[in-house]
């Protein structure tokens, strides 16, 4: 294992996003200051000469590949080519470059819905490639299947120390509260702070609130992450998650609790459910010596009160 350093030179690819800027802030915490970012406008990652031409200039020592194109259900049933396309140019750039620039870690951040539709609960980092998978979000799902099996085969071949991680549901500081692209917790808290404010009588939410998830707060995720950075360096991917869950129905509540929204929730049945449950087996990242912090209803208020400060700056 390749053992990080304080002084190392850490490129964070995607430090913009709920993922990536999560990371940046762990990582400072922990006393690794020699970080390197690019906007998307400074460094296009679905351009192979763009990145080749970075990585040739900066030499970066490790590398976290937080960056994706992302998106709720809507936004994967209706592009579903440029979410495969995109996330498979980024990460085969980013993670062949790394390679061809001795990059002596890397780690590539997937997410649960690589797993199959009807995968096991809760979730074994076995279960993948078991099953079909949901169609909801199958080409993103497909395209950090392969990011993470380069990584594997880069691993298996050269002996690179190239690492892979599949977190839960996130949530928390720099999220996208765009509702034509947003995950369900974001559009929750957006939908119900504009319902308290407007004084509208209800809110529509997709689906029966049937379905169970999980769900971690972002910075929970992030000191992971680095933890796994300094502690780990085996082939199999690790899954980050609280191995807890409620009902989306639930998770209505809490929200509109927290919110202080006191009109009714009406559910929009027509309106996709996606996959019926999914909850992570978190014993591996439990045995490597990790576990979370934050619990759901102190989360969901970080999260919302980040959001009524931020709410000029934040992507709606």
């Amino acid at each position: 294992m390749n053992k990080m350093e304080k002084k190392d030179k850490i490129y964070v690819a995607g430090h913009r996003g709920l993922v990536g800027s999560a990371i940046v802030r762990s990582l400072k915490r922990q006393g690794y200051e020699n970080i390197i970012v690019r906007t998307h406008k400074e460094l296009e990652l679905t351009d192979q000469a763009a990145v080749r031409a970075f990585f040739e200039e900066e030499q970066p020592e490790i590398v976290v590949l937080a960056a994706a194109k992302v998106g709720g259900i809507n936004a994967n049933n209706t592009a579903p080519a440029d979410f495969a396309y995109d996330n498979m140019q980024m990460q085969c750039n980013v993670i062949k470059c790394s390679h061809d620039y001795h990059v002596k870690k890397l780690l590539f951040l997937g997410s649960t819905c690589i797993y199959p539709r009807m995968a096991p609960q809760p979730i074994p980092e076995s279960a993948l490639l078991t099953g079909p998978l949901e169609e909801t979000n199958e080409a993103y799902a497909i395209a950090k299947i392969a990011g993470l099996e380069m990584c594997r085969f880069f691993k298996r071949q050269y002996g690179d120390d190239f690492i892979s991680c599949m977190p839960t549901n996130l949530y928390g500081p720099y999220d996208n509260y765009d509702l034509s692209g947003s995950h369900v917790m974001p559009a929750m808290i957006r939908k119900f702070h504009e319902a308290k404010i407007s004084g509208a009588p209800s809110v529509e939410l997709w689906g029966t609130g049937n379905p169970l998830r999980e769900f971690l707060y972002v910075d929970d995720m992030a000191d992971a992450c680095v933890y796994l950075l300094e502690h780990y360096s085996g082939e199999q991917h690790v899954n980050i998650g609280t191995g807890r869950e409620l009902t989306i129905r639930q998770l209505a509540e809490l929200v509109k609790r927290t919110v202080g929204y006191e009109g009714e929730i009406v559910w929009n049945k027509n309106m996709p459910d996606g996959t019926p449950r999914k909850l992570t087996d978190v014993s591996k990242l439990h045995e490597i010596g990790w576990m979370h912090k934050t619990e759901l209803e102190e989360g969901v208020k970080l999260a919302y009160d980040w959001f009524r400060e931020n709410v000029k700056d934040a992507r709606l």
